[in-house]
């Protein structure tokens, strides 16, 4: 089944292909000693996970150390739908239509269509059902086993996504003029908005830009996608920032992405390990700003130690 998210717009081939062999062979590894080869690959230094300073090195302390028992609910693309609505209301979470383990059991009349099928525990594989011809293809390769059995927290250790069931859901595909909505990508660190990261599609390519809390252009992007020059503000930005600090007012880091579609606001998911922690997870320029704006703390299996 297809990927269904953007491709970055400047890795060469080759280097994306020796980057994955590598990790490959590291992929045995412990998971300290792994995450320390991975980032330097990435990053041409060593993350220091004793006394982490950057954002990028908090998200790996984060991966190793930090077990905080509803991290798993969080990141849970079916759990968190719960959260969210306990947190800020049932009308700004994304309709599920279907959740189960086998594909071959879904009762289609129930299915409005388009929708979005994918794993609950990853991110990047699924389908898009636009019609019926989609369905039919989606069945016929009955990825069910494939995507049950992905270890996904394996991929950059990130520990929630393997302590809950995985599930397949079908849900509500968004649509806004034509194309997937615009991805407003919201860093909260113990309440406080430091900015919005915003992820769009124009004519099927991926964009990105940079913007404060009261929609102030900022000067880096990760440099993942190409740079996008201006977006309007939306009328929707306050009741997003309600929304967002809602859902996060009580974690030392969060990121909420939200979404509108025909006026309403849905959540798309919640964010614990942006990009896993490496390199393009923010802009460079940031790392250091939005590591300092976070105060880590940490719920090891028995008890709790600051950062």
């Amino acid at each position: 089944m297809p990927d269904i998210s953007l491709s970055s717009h400047h890795e060469s081939w080759l280097k994306t292909k020796l980057q994955h062999l590598f990790w490959r062979l590291i992929s045995r590894l412990p998971d300290r000693p792994y995450l320390r080869w991975k980032y330097f690959s990435m990053a041409g230094r060593f993350p220091d996970l004793d006394r982490p300073t950057l954002f990028s090195e908090k998200v790996q302390v984060r991966k190793l150390y930090d077990r905080n028992p509803l991290y798993p609910v969080m990141v849970d693309k079916h759990g968190a739908k719960k959260l969210i609505a306990d947190r800020v209301g049932e009308r700004y979470v994304v309709p599920t239509y279907w959740a189960g383990e086998d594909l071959t059991t879904v009762d289609w009349s129930n299915v409005p269509l388009p929708a979005v099928v994918k794993p609950t525990h990853a991110s990047g594989c699924g389908a898009f059902l636009h019609r019926q011809a989609d369905i039919d293809a989606l069945l016929s390769a009955n990825p069910t086993g494939e995507w049950l059995n992905l270890k996904y927290h394996r991929i950059n250790r990130e520990w929630a996504y393997g302590q809950f069931k995985p599930l397949i859901i079908i849900e509500k595909m968004l649509v806004e003029h034509g194309d997937a909505p615009d991805d407003f990508r919201f860093f909260v660190f113990n309440g406080q908005i430091s900015h919005i990261e915003v992820r769009l599609r124009r004519g099927g390519e991926g964009y990105e830009c940079n913007y404060t809390p009261d929609w102030q252009r900022m000067e880096f992007d990760t440099g993942y996608y190409r740079s996008y020059p201006a977006l309007s503000k939306p009328d929707q930005l306050p009741e997003m920032i309600e929304v967002v600090k809602g859902i996060a007012a009580d974690s030392d880091f969060m990121r909420v992405d939200l979404y509108i579609c025909e006026g309403r606001i849905y959540v798309g998911e919640l964010t614990l390990y942006p990009g896993g922690g490496f390199k393009g997870c923010v802009a460079d320029e940031y790392d250091a700003m939005l590591g300092a704006k976070w105060k880590q703390t940490l719920t090891p299996a028995h008890g709790s130690a600051e950062t």
